[in-house]
């Protein structure tokens, strides 16, 4: 199903066609609204702009990509009652809305201006409960999110030049004893990134080769885990 709509929480997007679709992640039907390709792009005001994001990544918030599905298909049985959770880079937002049918605290994070009403649109269509979500990036200063058992993202080791950057956030928002999920779908940063966490006292678990019978090509990525 198609439609157009204005994504913009002030009404200032020009407006971009969506695609409305159901992924069954284990026993969760997740009803989720995405731009309807990777050509979509709206910035009337320069807000994306002014932020680094430029024309050619714009709509890299709003589609579906198969780490997304890795994570949250990885995040569905695991035991985290109690636990804090925080979703780096989030996009769409799979995995928090996965992780909010279940009913556990799911906080997300994008630096992209549009993430946070697809969210709350993504949300009302699951019938959850808003989804905690603040924007910022990873070199930003005080966030305000506080500290989190378990730190969860996907497809987030991109760029060489972000990796300390990253770093730095987990270290800011992870506690003391902590665990860190990203699902890499092998873009050859991990041994540097892992580095990176091992000065701040995390011990890398082997990565996990994971099963993805339910993507529509073989993943050749893995599960990266971190914990302290």
């Amino acid at each position: 199903m198609l439609n157009t709509i204005e994504i913009s929480s002030k009404g200032q997007n020009a407006g971009v066609r969506v695609r409305y679709q159901t992924l069954e992640i284990g026993r969760f039907d997740i009803h989720i609204c995405t731009l309807r390709d990777k050509q979509q792009y709206s910035d009337p005001q320069g807000t994306a702009q002014a932020l680094g994001i430029s024309s050619a990544t714009w709509s890299m918030f709003g589609v579906i990509w198969d780490s997304s599905q890795v994570l949250a298909h990885y995040m569905l049985d695991l035991e985290l009652q109690g636990k804090r959770i925080l979703e780096v880079g989030c996009g769409v937002g799979l995995t928090s809305l996965m992780l909010n049918q279940r009913d556990m605290d799911i906080t997300a994070t994008d630096r992209h201006p549009e993430v946070e009403q697809m969210l709350k649109r993504n949300t009302v269509l699951n019938g959850g409960q808003i989804i905690p979500f603040v924007r910022t990036g990873w070199e930003d200063g005080a966030s305000g999110l506080g500290r989190f058992d378990i730190i969860v993202g996907s497809d987030l080791l991109y760029e060489r030049d972000h990796l300390r950057a990253l770093a730095g956030f987990i270290d800011c928002h992870a506690k003391r004893q902590s665990e860190i999920v990203i699902v890499d779908p092998g873009r050859g940063e991990c041994a540097r990134f892992g580095s990176l966490l091992d000065q701040q006292g995390f011990r890398v678990h082997p990565y996990i080769r994971p099963e993805t019978a339910y993507l529509e090509a073989p993943f050749k990525g893995r599960i990266l885990r971190y914990q302290r």
